[in-house]
């Protein structure tokens, strides 16, 4: 009986705490005091951070919203913007801590701080990065702004971090990439004489572009698939042309990829090449 008494007596005690913590904050996001709001923000911030709690990260959010203005240019608003964009981070709010950390590294550029806000805003635009087929706009951001933490701070504590997350996202790139030229392939044979020569055109870009991608044996062979398929399918009178064509793509998979994954195709399809241009002679 009596520990279940303490316990009650334990949660009311709890429950009357969180009440006047509520009121209490209450009554300083309704107060004009800008001083009062700074440390009350502040505090929440700390104790978010020590109790990983996202609602005292987003109280503290509120009253940073209210007082910011009035601290810009003075020496809290240093402390003030960086507590903002943190707590923004902090819950997953990536698309305003991206702007804010930005905001801060160009406000506060001898800040001891800017090394780490110049990262979160990479890593902030590359936690809004999509999946490879989607716009990849906020990719390009993410890439841009952790090669720009990179070149600042080639040996900074997030380099490795940085350099990781920036591979990826390169990757994501050469992904969609290699699928735009692929769909291109895979539309063309239904024979659409359009879309073998795109076809063939971005993988050229492609193979270009990116030199070091896993993708480009693939790129070599569907390359020379595209330029085959598009050459047997043709008039007779633009066939001739095509084969050969066809031909200077085979040698190039065939002279970087000798024992490549598609050699048996791509051997197969020059046999049959051969026998076609024996016919114009």
């Amino acid at each position: 009986m009596f520990l279940q008494m303490m316990r009650k007596g334990l949660l009311l005690l709890g429950l009357l705490f969180i009440l006047q913590s509520c009121s209490d904050y209450q009554k300083v996001l309704k107060s004009e005091n800008a001083g009062e709001k700074y440390t009350f923000a502040e505090n929440l911030y700390n104790e978010a951070k020590a109790e990983d709690s996202n609602r005292k990260y987003k109280k503290a959010i509120r009253l940073f919203e209210q007082i910011l203005p009035q601290y810009r240019g003075k020496p809290q608003g240093e402390k003030l913007s960086y507590l903002f964009a943190d707590s923004y981070y902090q819950v997953g709010d990536y698309y305003l801590s991206s702007f804010e950390f930005e905001r801060f590294v160009q406000s506060y550029p001898n800040s001891d701080k800017v090394e780490e806000a110049s990262f979160k805003s990479g890593k902030s635009y590359y936690e809004e990065s999509p999946q490879y087929d989607l716009d990849q706009t906020d990719t390009n951001k993410a890439i841009d702004a952790l090669q720009s933490y990179l070149n600042k701070y080639p040996d900074g504590e997030y380099a490795e971090e940085a350099n990781l997350l920036a591979t990826e996202l390169r990757l994501k790139l050469e992904k969609k990439a290699f699928e735009i030229a692929k769909q291109y392939w895979r539309i063309g044979g239904n024979y659409r004489e359009g879309n073998f020569t795109a076809a063939i055109t971005s993988f050229n870009n492609f193979i270009a572009d990116y030199p070091g991608t896993p993708y480009r044996e693939e790129a070599f062979y569907l390359r020379f698939d595209a330029a085959y398929s598009y050459a047997i399918n043709s008039y007779r009178n633009l066939m001739q042309e095509r084969l050969q064509e066809a031909l200077e793509y085979y040698q190039s998979y065939k002279k970087s990829y000798p024992e490549g994954e598609y050699i048996a195709n791509v051997d197969e399809a020059y046999q049959d090449i051969q026998a076609r241009l024996k016919t114009f002679n």
